[in-house]
């Protein structure tokens, strides 16, 4: 009896988490998991949201990632998770660290984030950017508990609040945020600087084109990314987002027309929904 590919790709998960480090050809996962390889191939990337290949190379960086913050050496981290070639790695960890391996290992010491605090119809918001542009737009009750939320996210970065010289930019990121609030203008040309996984900032990119006082489903977004069956992982990616608004995740709805979780609260999604429709009608 063949088992179901859904059980055959749950056991793989656990097996590649098992053998991160290990050189794994898909060839031999399909003969461990008893489909052939394009079979095994096409399931585990709609399930998961990921190929094998991507999701061991994720459980790497996990794995490089610790071994950093634990205070190894970057060269000696990057071979001990599995990385066979450091040039390759030192080329590729930027687009994924957000910095290279001895930024991340000192907490993003040499990364500047300048800071400001700013009031919306929905609550303080606090907008942090690097050079490239907005990197967190987060709803809070306090400055306080904001700033330790952008610390979480970037420890040991250098926090720096708005400065006289960035106070221009700040403007009028701010002015956007009222005409924003006001129906009056989209927020599609901020810059954004976007960290995180290759499917978790596809997934970001697909709900910018989400219009205003429109709403879309999780299987929907899986299904635009190319992930049909990523439905869950759609959920997660929604969930790691950081940069409110900007990246409209509170756009995305269940099947059924129902509003699932939101990081900023479920409330503050449904005033932000009927707010949208409001100003659209």
């Amino acid at each position: 009896m063949t088992v179901p590919i859904e059980a055959v790709v749950h056991d793989l998960c656990r097996y590649l988490e098992d053998h991160s480090t290990e050189p794994l050809r898909l060839s031999d996962l399909a003969v461990r998991a008893g489909y052939s390889a394009a079979h095994l191939q096409k399931a585990f990337t709609a399930l998961v949201g990921s190929s094998p290949k991507e999701y061991q190379k994720a459980l790497r960086l996990r794995r490089l990632k610790e071994g950093l913050r634990q205070g190894e050496s970057p060269l000696p981290a990057v071979f001990g998770a599995g990385f066979g070639s450091p040039s390759r790695v030192y080329e590729d960890l930027p687009r994924t660290l957000g910095m290279t391996p001895g930024q991340y290992r000192k907490g993003a010491a040499e990364l500047v984030i300048r800071w400001a605090a700013t009031t919306t119809p929905l609550g303080l918001m606090v907008m942090g950017a690097t050079a490239l542009g907005l990197c967190f737009l987060q709803f809070g009750d306090s400055e306080d508990e904001l700033q330790t939320r952008l610390r979480e996210e970037f420890p040991q970065a250098r926090l720096e609040p708005m400065s006289a010289e960035s106070k221009p930019l700040f403007t009028r990121w701010e002015a956007a945020l009222r005409d924003f609030f006001e129906g009056k203008a989209s927020l599609e040309a901020l810059p954004l600087d976007l960290r995180g996984t290759a499917f978790q900032i596809a997934v970001w990119r697909f709900l910018q084109s989400v219009p205003t006082g429109r709403t879309t489903t999780y299987a929907e977004v899986a299904r635009a990314v190319g992930h049909p069956r990523a439905v869950r992982a759609v959920a997660s990616a929604c969930a790691r987002n950081c940069i409110a608004l900007a990246v409209p995740c509170h756009r995305v709805i269940r099947g059924d027309g129902s509003l699932a979780g939101y990081r900023w609260g479920i409330e503050r999604k449904g005033r932000l929904l009927d707010r949208e429709k409001a100003l659209l009608g």
